[in-house]
């Protein structure tokens, strides 16, 4: 709490700025297209990072599909964690995320910005509702990051059970998966500190539909899960001692 609260002190400006840009982006929508509204968020994330001394390194992003429409998923941490693969993914992308914690203060504009998905958990009808708006999006080219966890409880790089209902969005647009391994992306607002930080996002080897079609959702969640902490697994091994 202690970087959040530093960095909307030492952002305000910037903060003010942004929340009066995205109310009149909202209000002007026909002006602005997808590739703008996702300018303006990754620009809000990297004045965030430098003055929250927040370090992210990428790796894999050659291995993202070129065109298309794909989803995602990704070990959930924290709240940098969709900031994280936001800001290492320079195509557009939007999120689905708790309607819940959506309307906390600034997490409301910026999914209004990028035009993200609240699911509702308190109902199945609407949830229901939310994966097909998502399928059909996906369908038509864009791009979503879903956390098959369905949260975070201080986990760290642990991973958690995957739902396999967060794979029905994938498996009905017959688009690909792309496993997303999040390392360290708990300290930025997990620790209470202001010291720089590391996090790494991992883009993994794209699955594609012919891949998975023959299995069903449990199957595809305990794929993607084993992908993604065997990369976990492998980057945080402790290093032997030098002799």
């Amino acid at each position: 709490m202690l970087r959040i609260a530093f960095v909307c002190t030492v952002s305000l400006p910037f903060i003010l700025y942004y929340l009066w840009k995205a109310g009149y982006i909202e209000r002007h929508s026909e002006k602005y297209t997808e590739a703008d509204r996702y300018r303006i968020a990754r620009r809000m994330i990297t004045i965030m990072k430098r003055n929250g001394f927040i370090k992210t390194l990428v790796y894999g992003a050659e291995k993202l599909p070129p065109q298309g429409g794909y989803v995602m998923y990704a070990n959930h941490q924290g709240k940098y964690d969709s900031l994280g693969i936001i800001w290492a993914h320079k195509q557009p992308c939007t999120v689905m995320i708790d309607a819940g914690r959506s309307q906390l203060p600034l997490t409301n504009e910026f999914v209004r910005l990028l035009r993200g998905s609240r699911l509702d958990k308190s109902s199945m009808k609407t949830q229901l509702k939310t994966i097909l708006e998502v399928t059909d999006q996906v369908k038509s080219g864009r791009r979503y990051i879903i956390f098959p966890e369905g949260g975070y409880y201080h986990n760290k790089n642990a991973v958690q059970e995957f739902l396999p209902g967060a794979f029905k969005c994938a498996m009905k647009s017959k688009c690909p998966i792309v496993p997303v391994a999040l390392i360290d992306s708990y300290k930025p607002f997990g620790i209470n500190s202001i010291r720089p930080v590391t996090t790494q996002v991992h883009f993994l080897e794209p699955i594609y539909y012919d891949d998975y079609k023959e299995m069903n959702s449990i199957e595809i969640a305990e794929l993607v899960r084993d992908k993604i902490r065997s990369v976990i697994d492998q980057m945080c091994q402790p290093t032997a001692p030098a002799r």
